[in-house]
């Protein structure tokens, strides 16, 4: 029963009926104060998604240690004491992405370049000038160019310039646009590009001249993984039409494939956060040989058991026999592997070429 207070007057603000107790017997609308803090939102938000009670673990134990067991309970009509599929999935989906934005990935430290002094003149190396390794250094030490306190110097630069983030954005051979509209212009038709190739490439080169890589990189990733979700959630449909392509159309109806598709998403999602969290926790403990081989063990296990579900999931859930499922199983996850990586590739393509 809710605690909140009630209010002094008893007229109801949905429908104006009378309301002797706490709810009105007209509409049933709690007579309540309309105003709410942050904390009564949170909570009835929280509440309203996972029931604050038993339903909640329950369907999180069952998604994450009883492949299918939640699907075959919600199709067979046990619902009350599991969350709606489309319910676990949002949440999930939610709680996941919102996570994985909040923890910061781990970023690259650069530590100050030393300057170096060459006469009169003081020289700030540059990153493009310190391709280079300790024995070449010592190479030209030897033959006399370089002295061994320049030496000792540029040593020193290479080994506090080892963190350095190397990526270099392509750019296809292109070096600006004006390059790329010169040659289109005025080149052989041996290389100039199609009219789709042109306005890719001038997409392409316009964000990398307008932008640095480390730019590039992080507006990027923030993009890519805050519309990640968006993705997924539209080719679910995708999954479950496949299902349904595999299986008895009589029996199997597309509704049934797509509980089925809601809960393995669910379980990856959640699987997914579970890593990150592991991920971020153990470095916590600092760097020891024995929590590392721990680290790579659990991982190894999630990851396999993330590879691993789709199958005896599938098998327990359509009942088949266990070579059927199996290369039926095989044949679906190719599919949509194919598919996935085709989409993941051009919605890629689609998030850099409209970074601002």
């Amino acid at each position: 029963m809710s605690k909140e207070k009630l209010r002094k007057d008893k007229t109801c603000l949905n429908c104006n009926h009378e309301v002797e107790q706490r709810y009105c017997p007209n509409c049933g609308q709690e007579n309540t104060k309309t105003s709410k803090s942050f904390h009564h939102l949170f909570i009835h938000f929280f509440e309203d998604l996972t029931h604050y009670d038993n339903a909640f673990w329950r369907t999180i134990f069952y998604l994450f240690f009883k492949p299918a067991a939640l699907t075959k309970a919600y199709v067979s009509g046990k619902r009350l004491f599991f969350l709606p599929p489309i319910r676990l999935y949002i949440f999930i989906s939610f709680i996941t992405f919102l996570l994985i934005s909040i923890f910061p990935n781990k970023t690259v430290k650069i530590k100050d370049i030393p300057k170096v002094k060459i006469g009169n003149e003081v020289i700030v190396p540059t990153i493009d000038s310190l391709h280079i390794e300790e024995k070449s250094v010592d190479g030209l030490t030897k033959v006399g160019i370089l002295s061994q306190k320049n030496n000792d110097t540029i040593k020193k630069i290479l080994q506090q310039t080892e963190e350095i983030d190397k990526k270099e954005v392509a750019d296809f051979g292109y070096k600006s646009i004006n390059e790329l509209d010169s040659i289109q212009k005025n080149g052989t038709e041996k290389v100039k590009v199609s009219s789709t190739e042109y306005w890719f490439l001038k997409k392409w080169l316009s964000v990398k001249e307008e932008n640095t890589n480390e730019e590039i990189i992080e507006k990027f990733s923030e993009s890519f993984t805050n519309n990640l979700s968006k993705v997924l959630f539209m080719y679910m449909p995708v999954f479950a039409f496949i299902l349904w392509l595999f299986h008895d159309k009589k029996r199997w109806l597309y509704f049934d494939n797509g509980i089925f598709t809601l809960h393995y998403f669910s379980f990856l999602l959640l699987l997914i956060l579970t890593l990150f969290f592991i991920d971020k926790l153990f470095p916590v403990f600092g760097s020891n040989p024995v929590l590392g081989w721990i680290h790579f063990g659990i991982k190894s296990i999630g990851i396999f058991w993330m590879i691993y579900y789709f199958f005896p999931a599938h098998r327990r859930f359509y009942g088949e026999n266990f070579m059927l499922s199996f290369f039926k199983s095989s044949a679906i996850i190719i599919i949509n592997l194919v598919i996935i990586t085709m989409l993941i590739i051009l919605f890629a393509l689609y998030t850099y070429i409209n970074i601002h």
